[in-house]
């Protein structure tokens, strides 16, 4: 058993450092970062006691990564936790191949080259992958059950996300096998949002899918009023847009997924080799559905659709 020197506890330092790297925004990624922290609790990690975190973000400038990780690993840290996608796990895997990462991302690390399986990761990377860019169809046909008698349907991406030509190609598939028009817009930054909405009014669309990016996430305030000022009806991908007062929402909890992402880095921390983790995936998708904002789109749900909702927002 270790045996620890006898100091004073306000000379008491944290022993190992995590280097954590984030494509969004620290106060937009807050709740998840508070979950990542519950996750390390569980595995008896408590920052200020016997971790400490390292943060960079990039505020949704992908071209930021590279220099934020060689920062962290120049730093020496002991693990490095991405956050935010793949660009991110990639960007860390580039910098280094001996200190453990553990990523989350939202699509198959498989086919992104980030580890060799699912069920052995190998080489220095584990994560959570809670692959909500699979989601996307599903939450197409969502849409088009809650809105029937939209004919034209929008889509909005970031032309900055590398996956942007795959969610394009999947929901342009969704909308042909549902006889439905499908108007893409594109926006990168928080400033192009207002020409994108004002396109999509030109173009009548009658609602909106917004696909997954963490970017978006970072800014669905503003996405969110977008859509209320507009009246554009749009489905999301995390619960956190509906309760901010979006329409709707299909995916896994966030919060949830992040605390089992602080639990793997927890167990990194301990010794265990990523390689032997399994890449987890989520079990469980929820529907999220904002009746209020419904009832002022005067929108009227199918009660077929209400009950299946996981959570009704009032």
């Amino acid at each position: 058993m270790a045996s620890w020197p006898v100091r004073p506890r306000a000379q008491q330092k944290p022993t190992l450092v995590i280097g954590f790297l984030g494509i969004g925004s620290a106060g937009e990624f807050a709740p998840a970062v508070g979950a990542f922290r519950e996750g390390l609790k569980d595995t008896g990690w408590i920052v200020g006691q016997n971790v400490a975190i390292e943060y960079r973000w990039a505020d949704g400038y992908l071209e930021r990564l590279p220099a934020l990780v060689g920062d962290l690993v120049n730093r020496k840290v002991d693990l490095l936790a991405t956050s935010g996608g793949a660009p991110a796990a990639l960007a860390a895997k580039s910098a280094s191949s001996s200190i453990p990462i553990v990523f989350e991302v939202g699509i198959d690390p498989v086919a992104r080259g980030l580890v060799a399986s699912f069920a052995r990761p190998g080489g220095n990377l584990t994560g959570v992958a809670i692959l909500t860019g699979e989601l996307n169809p599903k939450r197409f046909d969502l849409l088009s059950e809650l809105v029937p008698q939209a004919s034209v349907i929008g889509l909005l991406v970031n032309q900055n996300n590398p996956l942007r030509e795959r969610t394009m190609r999947e929901i342009e598939d969704a909308a042909r096998s549902k006889g439905k028009q499908l108007q893409v817009v594109k926006a990168g930054t928080d400033s192009e949002f207002e020409t994108a909405f004002a396109s999509l009014v030109q173009l009548k669309v009658g609602a909106l899918l917004v696909g997954n990016d963490p970017y978006f996430f970072t800014q669905r305030g503003q996405l969110v009023e977008l859509a209320a000022r507009h009246a554009i009806p749009a489905i999301y991908e995390w619960r956190e847009f509906v309760v901010q007062g979006g329409l709707a929402s299909y995916g896994t909890s966030l919060t949830g997924m992040y605390r089992q992402f602080g639990a793997y880095a927890g167990r990194v921390l301990k010794g265990t080799k990523p390689a032997d983790l399994p890449i987890l995936r989520p079990i469980k998708f929820e529907l999220v559905l904002n009746v209020r904002t419904a009832k002022a789109l005067g929108l009227a749900i199918p009660p077929s659709f209400l009950s299946r909702a996981d959570e009704v927002i009032d």
